[in-house]
């Protein structure tokens, strides 16, 4: 029985690779009549191997038939099994001849459409793509142009550029460095129109932001026309935040030290920020402004005599 069983799997391993060769090379138009032929084999084959099991169970149980009958039994059992055996063999080579390859007619494929439109939008895309380039080429390059004109500003006006960390806190940064170059003390005496500060921040650039928010405070008639926000929350971001500084800011911080702010633009142009007070005696404090200069936008720096 063993030697049965192993014979019918080896049998079964060999039809297995057949069929499925032949299902892998079937058109849209052979699949049905292959897939048709293989489940026909499959059912021959497993009949032919219920019979050579029922023989061998017949053989081992000696089931006492007379002897003519066992042999006639004998005889159209072996019939039987030849002409399994020859039909099995004769429709395996059918499949195998069936198995052809299919015709060139059949192995043209119709267009894929959606392949051909992505095709002609990623030609369509690069195209863009190149004359956005082209048009970048010829428009001017508004950082080199942006540094070339400041650079003749500090030539004809005795200034060298400090440079400032480009962040939100870059012109409280550059006032500071303006004031420790003029040697102004970075917490202004308290007066009038500044009320005292205690506990200064050590940072330089965080006391110019405390003396901002403080003078705007004490003066908010002068400020709040011009908020988009409540001013105890424009006065928190002042403080303890990286919010940029712009105008208002430099008119807070030159009416708190008493200085003029000049601010050098790529143009220049020389924005001024006066103090208010009467006279020209106060101190000049000099940034310059920058628009297209650095990542983040805008930026301060703070600019020094050159002598």
């Amino acid at each position: 029985m063993d030697g049965l069983q192993r014979k019918h799997r080896q049998e079964q391993r060999d039809l297995q690779a057949r069929t499925t060769q032949k299902k892998k090379s079937a058109t849209k138009k052979t699949r049905k009549s292959i897939n048709d032929e293989c489940v026909e084999l499959e059912r021959q084959l497993k009949e032919k191997h219920d019979l050579e099991i029922a023989q061998l169970n017949a053989k081992s149980e000696g089931n006492g038939l007379p002897r003519e009958h066992s042999d006639d039994i004998a005889n159209d059992e072996h019939h039987h099994k030849a002409m399994n055996g020859k039909s099995l063999e004769h429709d395996i080579q059918g499949l195998t001849i069936s198995s052809s390859q299919p015709s060139k007619d059949e192995l043209v494929k119709k267009p894929n459409r959606q392949k051909a439109r992505l095709a002609r939008r990623a030609v369509e895309q690069q195209s863009m793509i190149t004359q956005a380039a082209k048009e970048a080429e010829a428009l001017p390059d508004l950082r080199k142009e942006e540094s070339r004109a400041m650079r003749t500003q500090y030539t004809a006006r005795n200034l060298v550029e400090h440079e400032i960390r480009s962040d939100g806190h870059c012109l409280y940064a550059a006032i500071a460095d303006q004031l420790s170059t003029l040697r102004l003390p970075l917490i202004p005496e308290p007066s009038e129109n500044m009320p005292p500060i205690t506990d200064p921040p050590v940072v330089p650039y965080k006391s110019t932001r405390v003396v901002a928010a403080a003078y705007i405070k004490h003066h908010p008639s002068d400020f709040e026309p011009f908020l988009e926000e409540p001013l105890e929350d424009y006065l928190l971001k002042i403080r303890y935040t990286g919010e940029w500084g712009g105008h208002l800011e430099l008119l807070a911080l030159a009416k708190a030290y008493n200085v003029n702010i000049h601010v050098l633009q790529g143009n220049g142009h020389v924005e001024k920020v006066l103090s208010g007070t009467d006279g020209d005696t106060q101190p000049v404090l000099w940034l310059s402004y920058y628009r297209h200069n650095f990542g983040l936008g805008e930026h301060y720096n703070s600019l020094r005599r050159a002598d």
